[in-house]
């Protein structure tokens, strides 16, 4: 190309100029690959069972008073610091809080019954499995030219006997097998990996590199995971193009269960909460401190503000870099944690704002303004909201079923239409076949929250009756303590039935296909 350049210059400099010019301006295409110098670094940080109470900012002035709900006395100095700087969401929803449908609908866009994880992977669900030939937001970041690298729990994988260490066996001897091994072929455009599929040993994590080589640090697993993350943006291995773009995913599993001693979280974060009664750190009314659950409390506030230690040491990586302005970073969450509310002991899998109710904070210096917003997110739309915010907007897959809210973060006096409420989904394991694997499921609940209402229908898994009903007003009653009566509010379960119903057919759901309650629920405009 130079020896070209250098013979035009000789016998035509105006040509020279025009070939020059057409080449900055179509060279850099990010649909071939590589990608123009001013795409932003994206850092997407998801801690597991991390509710969006549980942040401290909540309770201090120009964020209380956007709040119904009093926040969790926790320790977050960085989050706080971080609130200040970002959009900051009251109302992101996990739509089906479970660890692998929601990490399906975030990598796809998709909800669970398109995504291929309808429910929790394990050995004994071939039905849920994230689907081999879907394009996820990782394949479009890696196609506009981004170097691509996931850190910490996967969880999206079908177990198979493929240890890298011992082939043909599983990687661990549990039943049934929840962690696994995500070969190159399934790691969707990330080409830096430093993950696994499942595990609870906080202290004591493993890790699959790039190269499948498996690492077992002795360390508090948010700590090391940071420490890799920094790594990489340092480039200290020269195992990535300085020159590209980064896309980043770092999952978290603490706060993650189990939260039951000091084998789990750090000494330093717990000594913030060791002085205090069960009841003094559970101060949401809903909650029961008379279950075994809230004796725990402390430790999963603990495992909070390391998480938030932990996310602090990547901000200061970035600061030092001087990435920070152009840098997008997203902290957000699988799901939430119920922690006593309800009386429930299940830390998530239910319509509960506790166990729905995520953070959702973006920072993207000199593009959005600090604000606090009432979006009514889905995880649907995080990906294709990712790519608009990264610029890629045009590079959505057409399969993609949740919307780009990218212009309501970027113009707060915008035109965009936000959403008017979002899905709850529930599913459970099907029948077993003969080996006592799952090879369908029932979609046992369904669900819509507005702003102001949460309803939810759960059905009978054989007749597909109405058995059990939740409906709350959120907004008189925010730790959702009186179940009102469908039937002595019949024009509001109407309107909540009307626009969920709306919904279940766009995205040709289960309940949609099968008209299940369509005495109820309406399918079709009359």
């Amino acid at each position: 190309m130079i020896w070209f350049l250098l013979r035009l210059q000789r016998f035509s400099p105006l040509l020279l100029l025009c070939v020059v010019g057409l080449w900055s301006l179509y060279g850099c295409d990010s649909r071939t690959g590589n990608s123009p110098p001013d795409l932003p670094y994206v850092i997407y940080v998801f801690p597991s069972q991390f509710r969006n109470h549980a942040m401290g900012f909540w309770s201090q002035e120009d964020f209380r008073e956007h709040v119904t709900f009093q926040g969790d006395p926790v320790h977050t100095l960085h989050l706080d610091r971080f609130a200040r700087e970002s959009v900051v969401l009251t109302s992101a929803q996990s739509n089906c809080p479970l660890s692998s449908p929601h990490r399906g609908m975030l990598m796809t866009g998709m909800y669970p019954h398109r995504s291929g994880v309808p429910l929790n992977c394990n050995s004994t669900r071939p039905v849920s499995s994230l689907l081999p030939d879907v394009e996820t937001v990782s394949d479009v970041f890696a196609r506009a030219g981004y170097e691509c690298a996931y850190f910490g729990k996967y969880h999206l994988d079908f177990p198979t006997p493929n240890d890298p260490q011992h082939p043909k066996k599983y990687v661990e001897n549990q039943q049934p097998v929840r962690d696994a091994y995500t070969p190159t072929d399934r790691r969707h455009g990330f080409r830096h990996w430093y993950s696994y599929g499942f595990s609870d040993d906080h202290k004591k994590p493993h890790y699959w590199d790039t190269l499948g080589k498996k690492h077992e640090p002795r360390e508090w697993s948010p700590l090391h995971e940071a420490e890799q993350v920094v790594s990489f943006l340092k480039n200290r291995h020269k195992n990535r193009d300085p020159q590209k773009p980064c896309f980043i995913m770092w999952a978290m599993n603490p706060p993650h269960t189990p939260y039951n001693s000091l084998k789990d979280c750090m000494e330093e974060d717990y000594i913030h909460y060791q002085e205090y009664d069960p009841a003094e750190l559970l101060v949401r009314p809903n909650a029961d401190t008379t279950l075994g659950k809230a004796s725990r409390v402390g430790y999963y506030f603990a495992s909070v503000t390391g998480v938030d230690r932990a996310f602090g040491h990547m901000l200061e990586a970035l600061e030092e870099l001087g990435l920070s302005e152009n840098t997008l970073v997203i902290f957000s969450a699988d799901h939430g944690e119920t922690m006593c509310s309800q009386g429930m002991v299940e830390p998530s899998n239910s319509p509960y704002t506790e166990s729905m109710n995520v953070p959702f904070l973006v920072r993207y210096p000199g593009k959005l303004s600090p604000r606090v917003e009432h979006l009514l997110l889905s995880s649907p739309d995080i990906m294709p909201t990712l790519l608009g915010l990264a610029g890629l907007g045009e590079l959505i897959p057409p399969t993609v079923q949740g919307r780009d809210l990218s212009l309501f973060f970027f113009d707060e006096n915008g035109e965009v239409e936000p959403p008017s409420g979002v899905l709850y989904v529930q599913n459970v394991d099907g029948d077993k076949d003969p080996q006592g694997l799952v090879r369908d499921y029932i979609p046992l609940a369904r669900g819509w929250k507005t702003h102001r209402y949460t309803l939810t229908l759960c059905i009978d898994r054989r007749d597909r009756s109405l058995i059990k009903s939740l409906l709350f007003d959120d907004l008189h009653d925010p730790y959702q303590q009186v179940n009102l009566s469908l039937s002595e509010h019949p024009e509001i379960v109407k309107e909540l039935c009307r626009q969920m119903g709306q919904k279940l057919r766009e995205i040709e759901d289960p309940w949609y296909t099968e008209k299940v309650l369509d005495g109820l629920i309406v399918y079709e405009e009359k």
